[in-house]
């Protein structure tokens, strides 16, 4: 079979990935016989897991679409204004729970959407192909800076983490996935991923220190780690954070408990 050629557009931040002189224009490239457009999107640099909308020609196709001689293909990142399930053709169903798995670079990044409720495995020893396998076997959402990573075949769905700092990454997250309602802060531990359940205060006499036992009367625990966690200024900065992550206002600073409960 003969090469053929196709005119590619890639739109809005779908561009950070391509090459510079064809970002926000059309091109012509040759493409071997019988490729897909997921195999053309991914040779160009576009990860598969960053694309929400194919037209090929005009119209909607999926990711095993065969691209001919002559075609056409736009590329579309997630539209933030426009509603475009009817047209969507890449994914055959959305996520029903929202879990992730996070690479060796966003241990930062784990710990606060913990903090915000959400199941997010993170090991910094996990190897790419650790966390395919766990992605594929537990349906969660990849997060990572590594664009090859979300590449890989069974990864369906995905997101590469462009800001560098933890809290800028969970506001680029919560934006991305519209997380905010689904957000349930202080249910899992920072350190483990376990669900946290309360604790009568009797039972962590000899867990606190004293003065903390003297000032409060609430306290949470992980079953994990036994780790005993209190409303105190750390617990006040984080609430800080998570309101103004969910209400969509300016940041504000907020650190993880201390080692040993949060003060």
């Amino acid at each position: 079979m003969a090469p053929v050629t196709a005119t590619f557009r890639f739109y809005e931040e779908l561009n950070d990935f391509i090459a510079r002189p064809l970002r926000r224009r059309s091109f012509s490239c040759v493409c071997p016989p019988a490729a897909t457009a997921k195999h053309m999107i991914e040779a160009l640099g576009v990860p598969h897991t960053e694309v929400e909308l194919i037209l090929v020609n005009g119209e909607s196709v999926g990711f095993e679409r065969i691209l001919e001689d002559g075609d056409r293909v736009a590329v579309y990142p997630k539209f933030e204004a426009l509603d475009i399930r009817p047209l969507l053709r890449v994914r055959a169903e959305p996520l029903r729970m929202i879990r992730f798995v996070a690479d060796a670079h966003l241990g930062g990044l784990a710990q606060l959407l913990r903090l915000a409720g959400f199941d997010t495995l993170y090991d910094n020893h996990y190897a790419d192909a650790a966390i395919e396998a766990l992605a594929a076997a537990e349906q969660r959402i990849v997060l990572t800076r590594d664009r090859e990573l979300l590449k890989r075949r069974t990864i369906t769905h995905g997101c590469y983490v462009r800001a560098l700092k933890p809290e800028a990454q969970l506001r680029e997250i919560f934006g991305r996935l519209d997380l905010a309602g689904s957000a349930r802060p202080f249910r899992l531990c920072l350190t483990c991923n376990a669900p946290l359940r309360r604790i009568e205060k009797e039972e962590v006499a000899d867990r606190a220190p004293q003065g903390v036992l003297e000032r409060h009367t609430q306290f949470v625990t992980c079953d994990v780690c036994r780790r005993v966690f209190w409303e105190g200024s750390h617990w006040r900065r984080m609430r800080a954070l998570m309101d103004a992550v969910v209400d969509g206002v300016h940041a504000v600073h907020a650190a993880p408990p201390a080692a040993g409960g949060a003060q």
